[in-house]
């Protein structure tokens, strides 16, 4: 019964459904389920095995209730009863493999609705065909386009009273869908828009493809610490490729919200903490999702999001209450949305919470004034979810009217799920209190973007069973996959016991992620959960075979396991060494996951102290999705190796690195508190008037802890390799600088160690005085560099007037007269520094 099993139905309506089991055995059986073409969003269940019958228990990451699965095997074909939470029990009967692609029935479907040469369209064209259609629209009709519909009755946050998307799509009452995992869903709704519709206008079909559609990467905090953009570009161009295959042409991401507090469970959607590393990402992602064009059906339209400070939430806590300064909003959270508008982005999608009092959906000093007409955004503006509902529960609007209202006004053009734009601006429009000329713009842009990507000329142009077929978990894709992964390891403790010896020598890998598959993380809705490789097969394929591979969990990610501390200790005593593999599960990042603790989860704390008891050498690996405070563990272990959630070859990456094939090259870009009473700690922090230097550190009244340093216990940028680097001979070419200047410094950098290996250097300055106060330190560049044992090189950046600009007081971006210091180093806390003038 070990291995891939699946199992085709048909449902009431005449659908066919996949079910996918995937069961292997590792200290007891395990069963991966998963569903196509509608994800089930299970977590991997425990089973209990008699003769050739399986029973397993578990639960969906999403809907209330229980999973149950009972299922008699034969040699090659299986029968079994699945009961999934919310649904009726179901009888399958199947067998081994994967079985045929879903979506081949629908290929001749697709084929009589194929056109050919079809020509991409013309600004000018656009904007007259748009004006053109926009004059024959009713009012109703122009709601609809900015109006979308769930593609079931499947909600991610409260419930939606409406009616199905069929009514709704049929009568023009939706122009967009959310949510349709199925290409047969999409098929099936965009021939309703087009042929029932009352203009015929097809739907675009939005998804969150946050780190990979069925090829998934590295989550996007894991791959930022690459600092590798081009890498994570191809990361989203694959992305994009899958996704569109499958009818999705709207991405409701990237997610470039700066993230200064590990507390926040979004961290793992960002690039961390620097609003330049930050903005790098955002362009590179938005290249990659829409390419060189919208018009090619391997492209989809990129959604900036959070607009804005999201990433500011008070306490870390999801959806909370943002207060920050303009001067911070400008500075440190709008850099990635300007890079990522630069870059063409198609769509941004406001935030959850307010800025200056007022719910950034209804604030139209943010979404109008700053975002359209400062930053120059054209495209489409789209609500988060359900975010009109909360304007009035926030207490700006009265009622769910006014909050439409208010949303409009601040030029929202796209109603996520709910209908508050369809059901209340008719009435408003026949008061006056808001004109139709607002609703034109709103639909006009939505229009332009329909025309821009194809989709009126061709509107099955997304629907490409075939490509889907051929495309997903494409053998390169995961080849990119696992590159990326190996990029976005961090070594955080190596006191040499990595890379592992090979030969001869005896590893027992203990914890709960030693062969767990959930390596994936949170927003990803992959079909291929089961094959993701896990620690154990990756070191498994990398030679360590029976007897010299010892696996044992001793606990799950939160519980205990009956003996299971005593088997993992017999286990690891057994040993040369020892892989310790803890982490947090993927639900305890991502939305709606914010923690007040970051350390492990006490289980998990308890086995490691009993591990660590035996005396021998101990590597960490940890599976997370946020910063973790670790100081225990930096203490007590030989070895830390920050290795997140990798997505589909995450287990071959990590083998990679503990083996030494790969040398790990990845440098954080979210410091690591020692305390978690520290957060938020970040390295572009102000300086205080009272601050603490080595000078003062024992004295009384300046700005410090009692019981804590300041400093993270590993800063942004640290990341260590299997060979050493050396920084020296640091040089500005002037020390002095004219308006309209620039200058350039260079270091000498050294593989004083005995490995070929992969550096960072990182350029940062320090704006020493002005009118306003300015971070202690701010990254400006950075060089990636491959060295050679013995092999030396000198590193060179160029530094200008744009690099010293700022957000001032009055809003104007200007750099000021003055000193600086420019720091060049490893990391933001090892630094050469050098001092220059500019005026």
């Amino acid at each position: 019964m070990l291995g891939i099993w699946h199992a085709i139905m048909d449902d009431l309506s005449g659908k066919e459904i996949k079910y996918i089991f995937s069961v292997v055995e590792d200290e007891g059986w395990k069963l991966v389920l998963s569903t196509e073409p509608s994800p089930a969003f299970l977590a991997p269940m425990n089973a209990v095995v008699e003769g050739n019958t399986l029973r397993a228990t578990g639960h969906s990451y999403f809907v209330p209730g229980k999973a149950e699965v009972f299922i008699i095997f034969e040699e090659d074909t299986l029968e079994a009863s699945v009961t999934l939470p919310g649904r009726e029990p179901v009888s399958l009967k199947g067998a081994r493999g994967r079985g045929r692609s879903l979506s081949e029935r629908l290929i001749p479907k697709v084929a009589a609705y194929r056109k050919e040469a079809i020509a991409e369209r013309s600004e000018a064209n656009i904007a007259e065909e748009v004006n053109r259609l926009l004059g024959v629209m009713t009012l109703q009709d122009k709601l609809g386009q900015m109006s979308q519909c769930g593609a079931s009755d499947f909600s991610f946050g409260g419930d939606v009273v409406s009616e199905s998307p069929e009514k709704l799509v049929a009568g023009g009452k939706a122009g967009s869908i959310l949510g349709a995992f199925d290409i047969e869903r999409v098929f099936e709704l965009q021939e309703i828009a087009v042929q029932q519709s009352p203009h015929g206008i097809p739907l675009l079909f939005n998804a969150d493809v946050i780190h990979g559609f069925q090829t998934i990467f590295p989550v996007p905090l894991a791959w930022s610490c690459s600092w590798d953009p081009d890498a994570v570009k191809r990361a989203c161009a694959i992305a994009a490729k899958e996704a569109s295959a499958s009818g999705i042409s709207y991405n409701h991401g990237p997610m470039v919200d700066v993230t200064r507090d590990p507390r926040w469970g979004r961290v793992v959607e960002g690039a961390g903490e620097d609003p330049y590393l930050g903005a790098i990402m955002a362009k590179a992602q938005v290249e990659g999702y829409q390419g060189e064009s919208l018009f090619s059906t391997e492209t989809i339209i990129a959604c900036l999001k959070h607009f804005i400070a999201y990433g500011a939430a008070e306490g870390g806590r999801d959806y909370n209450t943002v207060d920050i300064s303009e001067g911070t909003m400008r500075n440190v959270y709008l850099p990635p949305f300007a890079a990522g508008i630069e870059a063409g982005a198609g769509s941004v999608m406001n935030a959850f919470n307010i800025y200056d009092g007022v719910p950034v959906i209804a604030n139209r000093e943010v979404l109008k004034d700053l975002l359209r007409d400062e930053l120059g955004f054209d495209g489409i503006v789209i609500s988060d979810y359900g975010s009109i509902d909360e304007v009035h529960i926030h207490g700006a609007a009265r009622d769910a009217a006014e909050s439409a209202k208010l949303a409009l006004d601040a030029t929202l053009d796209l109603e996520m799920v709910t209908r508050h734009f369809y059901d209340h601006l008719p009435e408003l429009v026949r008061q006056g209190v808001v004109s139709e000329s607002q609703i034109d713009e709103a639909a006009r842009r939505i229009l332009t973007y329909k025309y821009k990507i194809g989709i009126m000329d061709d509107p099955f142009r997304y629907v490409q069973p075939e490509k889907e077929r051929a495309y997903h978990f494409h053998p390169e894709h995961l080849a990119e996959s696992l590159d990326l992964a190996r990029k976005s390891i961090v070594l955080l403790k190596n006191d040499g016991v990595l890379p592992l010896q090979g030969a001869g020598e005896t590893v027992a890998l203990i914890g709960p992620f030693a062969s767990s598959k959930d390596l994936l993380g949170a927003w990803q809705f992959t079909r291929y959960e089961a094959e993701t490789v896990t620690l154990k097969e990756g070191l498994a394929a990398k030679g360590y075979g029976e007897g010299k591979l010892l696996t044992a969990a001793g606990c799950t990610v939160h519980g205990e396991i009956e003996g299971g501390l005593e088997k993992a200790v017999a286990t690891a005593r057994q040993a040369d060494i020892i892989v310790l593999a803890l982490g947090e599960s993927s639900d305890m990042s991502g939305e709606a996951a914010s923690r007040t603790e970051l350390a492990l989860p006490a289980v998990q704390l308890k086995l490691a102290e009993a591990i660590l008891q035996l005396g021998k050498p101990v590597v960490l690996v940890l599976t997370n999705g946020r910063p973790l405070v670790l100081e225990w563990f930096e203490r007590r272990v030989n070895a830390i190796v920050e290795a997140w959630f990798l997505g589909s070859q995450a287990g071959h990456a990590v083998a990679d690195v503990l083996t030494g094939a790969f040398n790990p090259s990845g440098r954080l870009t979210m410091s690591f508190p020692q305390h978690a009473g520290q957060v938020p700690v970040y390295y572009n922090h102000f300086n205080t008037g009272r601050p603490l230097t080595p000078s003062n550190k024992d004295a009384k009244f300046i700005s410090k802890y009692l019981d804590a340093p300041n400093e993270p216990l590993y800063p942004f940028g640290y990341g260590l390799s299997y060979t050493r680097f050396t920084y020296g001979d640091l040089r500005l070419d002037k020390t002095v600088i004219d308006a309209g200047e620039g200058l350039t410094a260079s270091v000498e950098v050294a593989n004083a160690g005995e490995r070929a290996g992969e550096e960072t250097v990182q350029l940062y300055i320090r704006d020493v005085y002005g009118s306003v106060v300015r971070p202690v330190k701010e990254l400006k560049g950075f060089r990636k560099i491959w060295l050679q044992p013995g092999e030396k090189t000198i590193v060179s950046f160029s530094l200008t007037e744009k690099d010293l600009k700022f957000y001032k007081r009055d809003g104007s971006f200007q750099a000021e007269p003055g000193a600086f210091t420019l720091y060049i180093g490893p990391n933001a806390s090892e630094l050469l520094a050098a001092d220059f003038e500019w005026r």
